[in-house]
């Protein structure tokens, strides 16, 4: 698969079909608040939809009560066993990778800022991380799991956000096409899939090729109960990076939202980590793994910390070895990562379940307008130009 201008372009004009036409009617209805109050009681697959539930939220329900026919459920079980080898690492790859990531992205920092994030910026967090743990269950996609819901309320809001936006004239979709576009659909699933393998990688992670493919396979399946299509997703990782690469170089670069965003990560988990004494490891962890550049971009102070912090692969190194040579060490150091990711989530959650509700309103100042072009474009500073 070849990606090109021409076809990132195309992508930036669609949205999902069928949960805008599904938002669109209740909007059309005034049917929104009763649908938030009705699954709010909707957590679980396979459980009975409440009575008095909208007609065309019943039938999008319906229609995406179950994953793709094509997911191969053994890959789907080998993504879970890496998820299982590798939680607190890959919740450290999303926490200070993927979501800086996000907000490297000027049109998207955008949209995120102007939604709940800058006044409860623990929401988003606890949200991705409650996500991600639901998939990673092993009865993710059967009956009484949470995954499933928690997809198909997700698509929801991603339509909500587009409906509010074009239909109120506060996004310019002259220069940056549709709202929470295909384009940046897929670019968020490279964000939560490549870019954590990217990180693993910097962080010393050993990984097999067969467990790198299965977990990128399993974003492949969230992608698509989300509502990407899937004719436009990489299949491979190889197809992957070239996607990865084009987004970014077409659209990276800094802006205030995106500072914003950041300084807000970092102080949310400055809070999580224990006393003082460490919080500065926050910033360190977000400029090893995201680069100085865009660390730079996100105006992520540098600390001492940040030639100590380099020094992680080797001690992540002889963890691994006490795991491959110790039946027990390897189960104490499962049970810590789990216990350690449980910890994080309950800190980011204060115990709460996070619910995903049809936003009736959007802040006045949310959209964007012509201030961020579509055709930013970024290149290596000239001093790190090879001739």
């Amino acid at each position: 698969m070849t990606f090109t201008e021409a076809s990132m372009d195309a992508l930036r004009e669609a949205g999902d079909e069928l949960a805008d036409a599904t938002v669109a009617a209740l909007f059309a209805r005034g049917e929104v608040g009763t649908f938030n109050t009705l699954m709010r009681y909707v957590s679980t697959a396979g459980a009975p939809l409440p009575e008095g539930l909208p007609d065309a939220a019943r039938e999008y329900l319906q229609a995406t009560s179950v994953p793709p026919a094509w997911v191969d459920w053994g890959k789907m079980e080998k993504a879970r066993l890496f998820f299982i080898d590798n939680n607190v690492h890959i919740s450290t790859a999303l926490s200070f990778a993927s979501m800086p990531a996000c907000y490297v992205v000027p049109h998207v920092a955008k949209l995120l800022s102007a939604t709940h994030s800058l006044k409860y910026p623990a929401k988003r967090m606890a949200e991705t991380g409650q996500f991600t743990v639901h998939l990673m269950q092993p009865d993710a996609f059967e009956a009484g799991s949470r995954f499933i819901p928690a997809a198909q309320k997700v698509r929801l809001l991603h339509a909500s956000i587009r409906h509010h936006l074009t239909r109120e004239d506060r996004w310019d979709t002259a220069s940056l096409g549709t709202p929470i576009c295909q384009e940046d659909m897929i670019g968020g699933q490279m964000f939560f899939s490549l870019l954590v393998l990217d990180s693993l990688h910097r962080l010393g992670i050993h990984m097999t090729t067969e467990g790198a493919e299965a977990y990128y396979y399993a974003w492949r399946v969230v992608g698509a109960m989300l509502g990407v299509d899937q004719d436009a997703v990489p299949k491979t990782l190889e197809e992957a990076r070239s996607f990865l690469d084009l987004y970014m170089i077409r659209h990276m670069g800094p802006s205030e939202e995106g500072t914003e965003l950041t300084r807000q990560l970092i102080d949310l988990y400055e809070e999580v980590v224990p006393g003082t004494l460490f919080d500065p490891i926050v910033s360190a962890l977000v400029r090893h793994l995201v680069g100085d550049t865009c660390a730079d971009w996100l105006q992520v102070p540098r600390t001492r910390w940040d030639t100590l912090v380099k020094a992680v692969p080797h001690l992540l190194g002889v963890l691994e070895t006490i795991e491959d040579r110790s039946p027990l060490g390897a189960w104490a150091l499962d049970r810590l990562g789990h216990l350690t990711t449980v910890f994080e989530l309950s800190s980011l959650t204060r115990g709460r379940v996070m619910h995903y509700a049809i936003p009736e309103h959007l802040k006045k100042d949310y959209g964007v307008t012509g201030a961020v072009p579509r055709t930013r474009r970024w290149a290596p500073p000239a001093a790190t130009v090879i001739p």
